[in-house]
């Protein structure tokens, strides 16, 4: 058996074909995510980008009806999903699987022009396991979207001598910033080492040429998520959505910096020790250009004042690509065979999926169908027990307004968090200025006859204590629990 597994994970890396890279990529990004494929969510994020797209299929641009902190791009991407394949999970997860592939595959090619095949295709494996793998992030991200925009952009940034290459690299660039602005730093500090390396060359006038189109190509795509609301006469709404609700969020958003130390202080002794033993050639241009784009990743991070899971996607398919050098190169390597132990810490390494592979079919045996979770067991219950209701509040599991076929009851409640992030307020089209303002409007204007929570959960984070008193006490007063249903409660407004 464990020789079996040596063969396995032991491919002739000569015969390798694009082709055939991409496909081993895609099986097993499939095989990995594949049972997370039927939750109803994964991550609240996920949630607001389908609901976001459904409001763009259903005729409204984004940040005009309902309103999330996120560039267009995203939204388009699942509008899209939306569009052609209607309300299925399935697509939209796997659609994020062909992402997750597609950001693996090219940081195969960036390592396979620094390194062999070999150590290439094992950093792409590695690219698709920190994608896939621990905590929430099987869900379909803004920072997947972004990567797969953002590695091949590098990719042409890297490889670009024509004025088409540039153009094509900055058209990259654009998509990805309109999918998560923060990568923008990381942008501007691959820009700036190109110009640096076109006048350390001395070759100026066509390197600026090629900047020039560079540069077209990324405003190409800025501008273009402009121009509908242009041609509205919302273009305020853009650019207060899109730029200033951002670098507000930014600017307020800010974790200890204790909390940002340990990435920071790791990848700074890993840098160290690998110029210290030389285990990456600092004076290859493309060593160089990658360590900059991590260097620009974590200047975002540092912007940010924050990182968390999701945050850290933006920085394993480069980090891998250095790392896999590094560990290559370390001599122990050259003397003992690692390859048994490697084959069964690959084997053992998707433990999560191994798990909910476990889960879903246990599911499907019990219930009828693989599809699993509040978002999906709630609006059943609703359906069949309160058919003509369509005044509902989820302060947990929102996803369940999109089979529902309803919306948030208001803008800020598109994600529930929203309703208390009182800096964002000025930033959309909302005459209410504080959480607390807009709690008391939904509850007490609207009035939502049902209203679902998280069992045991508080309805908000922990620091939004005046808020959490609030709807606690609400409910209490105007609300009895009418259900629980798996671990969501279910609350219906008294008479």
């Amino acid at each position: 058996m464990l020789n079996r597994l040596i063969k396995l994970f032991s491919p002739n890396y000569s015969d390798l074909g694009q082709g055939r890279v991409f496909g081993l990529l895609l099986i097993v990004a499939t095989l990995v995510r594949f049972p997370f494929f039927f939750r109803d969510y994964i991550d609240r994020d996920e949630s607001t980008f389908i609901l976001m797209g459904q409001s763009w299929v259903d005729g409204y641009l984004p940040y005009t009806e309902l309103w999330d902190l996120k560039p267009p791009i995203t939204f388009l991407f699942f509008a899209g999903i939306i569009y052609v394949f209607g309300k299925s999970f399935l697509a939209i997860r796997f659609f994020g699987t062909l992402l997750v592939a597609s950001t693996a595959f090219f940081t195969y090619k960036i390592t396979e022009t620094t390194s062999t095949k070999k150590i290439a295709f094992w950093a792409a494996m590695a690219a698709v396991a920190l994608q896939s793998m621990f905590g929430s992030i099987q869900g379909v991200m803004s920072e997947h979207l972004c990567m797969a925009f953002f590695v091949p952009g590098l990719y042409f940034s890297m490889k670009a001598k024509r004025i088409s290459d540039y153009f094509v690299a900055g058209l990259l660039m654009g998509l990805a910033i309109m999918t998560k602005l923060n990568i923008a730093y990381a942008v501007l500090f691959v820009i700036a080492y190109l110009f640096f390396d076109f006048f350390r060359k001395k070759t100026y006038n066509n390197g600026l040429w090629r900047m020039v189109f560079y540069g077209i190509g990324l405003f190409v795509i800025v501008l273009s998520t402009l121009l509908p609301y242009y041609l509205t006469g919302k273009a305020e709404v853009w650019w207060k959505s899109v730029v200033l609700a951002s670098l507000e969020y930014a600017g307020t958003r800010r974790d200890s910096v204790l909390n940002l130390a340990p990435t920071f202080l790791v990848l700074l002794s890993f840098f160290l020790l690998s110029w210290k033993k030389n285990y990456l050639n600092f004076k290859d241009r493309k060593i160089q250009l990658i360590t900059v784009a991590i260097l620009g990743v974590l200047f975002s991070f540092a912007k940010a004042g924050r990182i968390n899971s999701h945050y850290l996607i933006q920085l394993h398919p480069l980090f891998v690509i250095v790392a896999a050098i590094c560990i290559s190169k370390l001599p122990v390597l050259k003397k003992w065979d690692y390859r048994p132990y490697v084959a069964i810490l690959l084997f053992l390494l998707p433990a999560e999926s191994y798990l909910e592979y476990f889960r879903i079919t246990k599911h499907k045996i019990e219930q009828g169908t693989f599809y699993n979770g509040e978002g999906i067991a709630v609006p059943a219950y609703l359906k069949e027990n309160h058919p003509t209701e369509k005044n509902v509040l989820f302060l947990g599991y929102h996803i369940g307004y999109w089979p529902m076929g309803i919306y948030p009851p208001t803008m800020a409640a598109t994600h529930p968090s929203n309703i208390c992030r009182n800096e964002l307020f000025p930033y959309f089209d909302n005459s209410r200025n504080t959480a607390m303002e807009e709690l008391k409007y939904i509850m007490d204007g609207i009035r939502p006859v049902i209203v679902v929570t998280r069992t045991n959960r508080l309805k908000f984070d922990k620091q939004f204590e005046m808020e959490n008193q609030f709807i606690d006490e609400y409910l209490d007063q105007y609300y009895r629990l009418i259900e629980q249903v798996e671990s969501a409660d279910i609350y219906q407004r008294l008479e």
